[in-house]
């Protein structure tokens, strides 16, 4: 892979491309997360007509269901999802330090137990790299320990140091098929941020991605750690910003010189019956819309939005209708991909700053409070699943099961 960089501005956002053998795609983009190897919902010829260029799978799921050496033996991950385009896989190690109690960490890798049957397994940097090129994916991630955000200093420095040695490790084993990412840590100690991104760059990857962030702390905190992490990041290679997808977010971070983000938020959101507009998020149970005869959003280029009303929209959800659920997740999957294409356009044109505090003036972002409220009525419920199913822990993160 080569990163080709086109034009950047004053306030840092930057435009360019990836050049993969699977094809070039163009930067700051959104990418897609098919978790378990579909976006859920949507297929891959929707996703390419809305203009998603690289998608995601990720190892943790995927190891589990079907198998790596099943996928590898009917032709890679490619061919057997039917996407024909660039592909990142993630190495797992978010879902598994998720598990709570269920896994246990040393110098050598993390031992834990399925979220699926409760089996034990044995996940290290280079069984990591091993599933994802048995996956057949163009960029592989290295495997990392991501810290809590409320982690202390001494145990956000010890999961850094024990990142940056994996990642050591994951290089040393990658064949060199496909290009690996390793990944900045430092918990939320600006410090650490600055001092893992320049252990990081002096590894010489393809790339570099950014983790632990958007797990808790607040948007301040979020953006601190991200600048101190680009600080030290080279700016000849791609910045991978890993788990962030509201709008606001995604233009927040191609301000500061990120360049490539993912996030199962749209569709997320979309299964829950809220779609993204230019004045802020928008609930299709609403009963206001049940008259609503135009469409989400105006302008908007999506086959939804072409083709279907705001009352429609209300129908399928008060019904529980899948279709409802497929819609809303093209059109905030196409609001994100178009808010990159139009980011990209400004910068090319000089206009990003204008761009942004255009989008700014209109948007709505939730109320911090709310969003914080919501993560602990979402993580109450699958900690009440959890509890019934009897597999996971009620500390598990939403993300192991929902993806």
């Amino acid at each position: 892979m080569e990163f080709e960089l086109l034009a950047g501005g004053a306030c840092q956002a930057r435009a360019g491309v990836l050049h993969t053998t699977r094809g070039s795609v163009p930067t700051p983009l959104f990418m897609p997360v098919g978790t378990v190897g579909s976006v859920k919902g949507v297929a891959p010829a929707e996703l390419r007509r809305l203009g998603a260029r690289i998608i995601l799978g990720n190892t943790y799921h995927l190891m589990l269901r079907p198998g790596a050496e099943l996928i590898h033996e009917l032709g890679g991950l490619h061919r057997f999802i039917g996407w024909r385009g660039p592909m990142l896989t993630d190495s797992g190690g978010f879902q598994v330090f998720s598990l709570g109690h269920l896994r246990s960490v040393d110098d050598g890798g993390v031992s834990f137990r399925s979220h699926i049957d409760g089996s034990p397994l044995r996940l290290t940097p280079e069984r990591a790299v091993e599933v994802q090129e048995a996956l057949g994916s163009d960029i592989l991630m290295a495997f990392d320990e991501p810290p809590p955000a409320d982690s202390d200093r001494a145990a956000a420095a010890e999961a850094t140091a024990r990142t940056h040695h994996w990642a050591q490790r994951c290089l040393r084993a990658h064949s060199g098929t496909g290009s690996l990412f390793p990944i900045c840590q430092g918990g939320m100690h600006p410090d650490l941020r600055r001092d893992s991104a320049a252990f990081v760059a002096d590894l010489g990857a393809d790339g570099n991605a950014i983790g632990g962030l958007g797990l808790g702390e607040s948007k301040q905190i979020t953006w601190q750690m991200l600048e101190a992490s680009i600080e030290r990041l080279p700016g000849n290679r791609p910045r991978y910003v890993m788990g962030i997808g509201a709008p606001e977010d995604l233009l927040n971070g191609v301000a500061r010189g990120a360049d490539m983000f993912d996030c199962v938020l749209p569709t997320r959101l979309g299964r829950n019956g809220a779609v993204f507009t230019h004045d802020g998020k928008l609930n299709l149970r609403n009963a206001s819309l049940a008259r609503r005869d135009g469409p989400i959003e105006r302008g908007c280029d999506c086959e939804c939005c072409a083709e279907f009303s705001l009352a429609y929209l209300h129908h399928l959800f008060h019904c529980e209708e899948l279709l409802g659920y497929r819609l809303a997740s093209i059109h905030n999957l196409r609001f994100l991909v178009r808010l990159m294409e139009q980011a990209r356009a400004a910068i090319l044109r000089g206009g990003f700053s204008a761009f942004h505090d255009e989008f700014n003036s209109r948007y709505r972002p939730p109320d911090e409070g709310v969003r914080s409220e919501q993560r602990k009525r979402w993580r109450a419920a699958r900690a009440r699943w959890s509890r019934a199913a009897g597999i996971l822990p009620a500390s598990a993160h939403p993300e192991i099961v929902d993806g």
